[in-house]
């Protein structure tokens, strides 16, 4: 029995030991509860009922839910909105739950009856919905400020191994970006454009109320499956109660609670094979040969050998050639395992769940395991007083040694990928020295493990009596987060000595909140308050070791100590919060609405000269026109809602000790005797303190046709001042840089979400949702002269990232002449505008070319039902970027590498005018800035629910079957692996990263037992 099945039978184990001790103190409640319900011997019998759905006008509802309140229990009507539920022998007092979209739910109580008929009534539903906001909840229809809360769909029915990737183009506002695939990575996420420059720009991440940001932790950590609901706090009414933390943007993380009722087992599953989205297929042993000759020829070289190195020559001659693509790949395997139990009474609730996660990785020796566990757990101890917690562990590995694909795309088809002996040959190309066998990653030892062990817990206090609506709520997280790496190159791998290194860091946070809320209704008036001090410390460690230099390769890095040369090192830190934040909300007659929101943060980041603390206010009002009396005769508006919102938010993204000027130590031979010294490391400022971002935001919700069409349009304006910006020093002072408040920016952008239920009646069912969102990120000041800053590519009035370079045009061809714009020019060389219209081609011709953040993204989301058939198809689109394009831009390198087929050269009988000769060296460095928008089928879902009747006779819940495609396909004119992955070019020391978007086929089943 392997490691996932223990997990998953100890979980199962837990339960079944829950249901069979004794009545401890401490258990009594859940233990008695759990016996009532096994204790069937005066339980009533089971019945079966039947009935039909219809709408308010008397028409069948066809695909509308009925479920047994407190059970798993459930049915869809069928096309004349008849249903039949099955009601188990020993359920007390039976409660049906009818609901559908757009319609208000409604419950009945059954008796004895078997026939219920049931009318449902039309109602903008989403309205009531109790929506999360920082420290509390709210209805919808009571918010001001820009909240977007992401499909349940998109949450329950993808298969991904992260969440963000379930939510990419789902949200508008919302911009994530996955730039590699490697197994286990996280997207990189902002919220309405990038605020900073330097400091960091991703947004705020808070998991039940506890923040996993800036503690280690990463929603990595969260299996999808335990998740409840996602909200995007946007504008300055949703993220000012977070502060210092709130400029970027709040991401809040519900994870599933217990509810009353019967136990109810859940196991999911889904095992899927993964391939690369798009292949950039290098040249053939023949097209290279060719290539070869081309650039001899090119060069004025006389061809000798067929191919650039002898190494190279016997397969050749033998006609022998390696698809290096294809041993450095493999199929990847997907597969995931999730069990989960919950339940309770009305003293005690409970939630707990184990994952497997194992991913094999599409590129060799890359891997990704994830093994976690939750309990949830809620218990009244009384009337007035309550206690919860959420507890979690998550262990990430990623082991194992990899290849390297950037090689492996370079590699001569006719290289010798193994010595005689059987081991992998050094250098394939020898004598070539450039690249070395793409597979020796595969023969080197690396672990690389973390694992976050997560405790929050609640108290929770309601007063009685005159002070009904007051409520204290303590709320505590911890979190430790161990991490270690190793690795161990010998030399199979290519290095001769033995190289050793050891790496171990910890993570100790906590944060204590003390929360005092009131909440008052009186006649139309609503009034509530919510006051907040709190607390955060984060404490990091680490400590590494290196050796050199080793007798054989046997210990790898499990004894350093029998390296020649030893290193080692260490470094520690401490980071703490403090907090105080009040907020008000005042409503009347659901129709006027006000927020007023103060928090006051108090960081250890900043300066000594400074009171290291920092104000963030806020306010919003909302107008419900809806709500008026005489919006009653228009009948076809079911919402339609006013708001505005103002505030200040911060932004704290640097690490700690910056402000604080430091020395780094040096190892320097003195007098013959090794001897450490200081030399100038980080230099201070004193004086630094908080960006501040300033928000305006108008928006207006809307709801049409018993809410049949609902949406919602923001649009906003936030200026950054005050950015820690990285500015740069005179060398001569001994420091190259400093921290500073200097400059601003703007981000300005409209938020556009349409749903719509295009048909409703009969057996097909047609939803759609529509997001688009604009942002214009600009620079408005850098250092308060009014310059830009060339050296970083920072210019005033144009957006953070840009692409500045020189304007191609074309390729010099055969009897043009260069000499008088640009000399020294041949045929095959790229041809550049003389933008400034000197005569000649200089560095003064470079212009921004665009922009790397997209000018507008947006998605479309298309759901049909009929009958127990569900398809879900999501387009994502992507408009508006530039890049530089390092799968051109790496180039032949003198003839010594493979390039792809699709990436041409220029010859004097093709003549192209977009790729220039082999000879061509680019010395001017251009980037080949690409047009990198692209339009992509994302994600397409078809599901099947088993009906009822059959659950019922097996004794099952429910049961869903699906088969999901993941990136089918990507429309672009991108030449390259993919216009969202990020590239990285030979040297960079990033090959690791050298991994492109992959497509994924998964079929998984989803079981309920009851």
């Amino acid at each position: 029995m392997n490691h996932k099945w223990l997990l998953l039978y100890g979980v199962m184990l837990s339960a079944q030991g829950l249901l069979a001790q004794g009545p401890s103190p401490a258990a009594a409640p859940l233990y008695a509860s759990v016996r009532s319900v096994r204790n069937e011997a005066d339980a009533p019998a089971a019945i079966t009922v039947t009935g039909t759905v219809t709408d308010e006008k008397g028409g069948a509802l066809p695909g509308a839910t009925v479920s047994l309140k407190g059970s798993s229990i459930g049915t869809n009507t069928d096309a004349n909105g008849a249903y039949t539920i099955r009601i188990p022998d020993g359920t007390n007092d039976p409660v049906l739950v009818f609901s559908f979209i757009g319609y208000q739910a409604k419950e009945v109580a059954i008796g004895n009856q078997t026939t219920v008929n049931v009318q449902l009534q039309g109602d903008a539903k989403s309205l009531n919905e109790v929506v999360v906001v920082g420290y509390g909840t709210q209805k919808r229809s009571d918010i001001t400020g820009a909240v977007a809360s992401v499909p349940k769909g998109r949450l329950a029915q993808l298969p991904v191994t992260n969440v963000l990737q379930s939510i990419q183009g789902a949200v508008a506002g919302l911009n994530i970006t996955q730039s590699s695939s490697v197994p286990g990575t996280a997207p990189s996420v902002t919220v309405r454009g990038q605020n900073s420059i330097n400091a960091n720009s991703g947004p705020f991440v808070v998991v039940d109320g506890i923040p996993i940001s800036k503690t280690g932790g990463s929603l990595a950590d969260i299996n999808p499956n335990d998740i409840e609901s996602i909200e995007i706090l946007k504008d300055a009414s949703a993220v000012a109660i977070y502060g210092t933390n709130g400029a970027n943007g709040v991401i809040l993380v519900t994870t599933k609670r217990g509810t009353t009722g019967k136990p109810t087992i859940r196991y999911s599953n889904y095992v899927g094979v993964e391939n690369f989205a798009n292949v950039l297929t290098p040249r053939t042993g023949p097209e290279y040969a060719q290539k070869y000759a081309d650039w001899l020829s090119q060069t004025n070289q006389k061809q000798v050998n067929p191919v650039p190195n002898f190494g190279e020559l016997p397969n050749y001659n033998a006609g022998i050639t390696t698809d290096w693509f294809k041993e450095a790949t493999q199929t990847g395997i997907l597969q995931d395992h999730n069990l989960s139990i919950s339940g309770g009474t009305d003293k005690v609730r409970y939630f707990v769940s184990g994952e497997f996660l194992d991913q094999k990785g599409v590129i060799k020796g890359y891997q990704y395991k994830r093994a976690s566990f939750r309990s949830n757990l809620d218990v009244n101890l009384t009337d007035y007083l309550s206690v919860g917690t959420s507890l979690f562990i998550a262990n990430n590995n990623r082991d194992g040694g990899r290849s390297n694909f950037l090689f492996a795309t370079a590699m001569s088809p006719y290289g010798q990928l193994y010595n005689p002996n059987g081991t992998y040959a050094i250098y394939p190309m020898y004598p070539e020295l450039l690249y070395t066998n793409p597979m020796l990653g595969l023969v080197t030892e690396r672990v690389d493990r973390n694992t976050n062990l997560n405790g929050n817990g609640y108290l929770e206090l309601k007063l009685p009596g005159k002070l009904n609506g007051l409520k204290y709520r303590l709320n505590m997280g911890y979190s430790f987060i161990p991490a270690r790496s190793g690795s161990y190159v010998g030399r199979a791998a290519n290095d001769l000595l033995g190289t050793a290194n050891t790496f171990y860091s910890e993570t100790n946070s906590y944060t204590i909140e003390n929360i005092l809320s009131y909440a008052k209704d009186w006649g139309k008036h609503h009034v509530d308050f919510t006051g907040l001090y709190s607390a955060q410390q984060r404490r990091y460690s680490e400590s590494r070791a290196n050796a050199v230099g080793f007798v054989n390769d046997e210990l790898g890095f499990d004894n350093l100590g029998a390296g020649a040369t030893q290193t080692s090192g260490s470094y520690a830190d401490l980071y703490r919060l403090n907090s105080q934040m009040g907020r008000i909300n005042y409503s009347y007659d659901s129709r006027y609405l006000l927020t007023v929101t103060a928090r006051r943060d108090g960081s250890s980041v900043f300066g000594a000269n400074t009171s290291k603390y920092g104000l963030f206010p806020s306010v919003a009002v909302g107008w419900n026109i809806s709500n008026e009396g005489f919006m009653k005769d228009m009948r076809g508006v079911s919402n339609l809602k006013l708001r505005f919102s103002y505030g200040k938010a911060g932004n704290e993204a640097i690490s700690v000790y910056r402000t604080i000027t430091t020395s780094s130590t040096v190892r320097s031979p003195f007098n013959g005797v090794s001897t450490i010294g200081a030399v100038a490391g980080n230099l201070g400022n004193a004086n630094l303190q908080w960006e501040t971002t300033l928000s305006r935001n108008l928006g207006v919700d809307f709801g049409f046709i018993n809410n049949r069409i609902n949406g919602s349009i923001d649009v906003y304006q936030n200026n950054t001042k005050g950015l820690l910006l990285l500015r740069s020093l005179p060398i001569i002072t001994g420091y190259g840089s400093v921290f500073d408040n200097l400059g601003e920016t703007s981000n300005k952008g409209i938020e556009v979400t349409l749903n719509t239920r295009n048909v409703v009646k009969g057996p097909l069912k047609w939803e759609s949702t529509v997001v688009f969102s604009s942002n214009r990120n600009r620079i408005l000041d850098l250092y308060g002269d009014g310059k830009s800053d060339l050296g970083n590519r920072w210019f005033i009035g144009s957006p953070i990232g840009v692409v500045y370079d020189y304007q191609m045009t074309g390729v010099w061809q055969r009897g043009e002449d260069a000499s008088s714009q640009d000399p020294g020019a041949k045929a095959g060389d790229l041809k550049f505008a003389d933008t400034n219209n000197d005569g000649k081609i200089t560095a003064d011709d470079r212009i921004i070319l665009g922009q790397t953040a997209p000018k507008w993204q947006g998605g479309l989301t298309n759901t049909f039902h009929f009958g127990n058939f569900n398809l879900n198809v999501f387009v994502q689109t992507v408009q508006g970027i530039t890049r530089n394009n390092n799968d051109l831009s790496y180039g032949d390198e003198s003839g010594r590498r493979n390039t792809p087929q699709v990436v041409g050269y220029w010859t004097p009988d093709n003549m192209s005018q977009t790729r220039p000769s082999l000879a061509y060296n680019n010395p001017r460095g251009y980037g080949y800035a690409s047009d990198a928008s692209f339009t992509r089928i994302k994600d397409v879902t078809l599901s099947y629910v088993f009906g009822q009747p059959l659950l019922n006779r097996l004794g099952l819940g429910s049961v869903t079957v699906y088969v999901s495609g993941r990136n089918l396909y990507t429309f672009s004119n991108w030449i390259g692996w993919d216009p969202e992955a990020a590239q990285a070019p030979r040297g960079s020391g990033d090959w690791t990263n050298n991994y492109p978007l992959t497509r994924s086929f998964v079929g998984g089943i989803n079981i309920s037992l009851r």
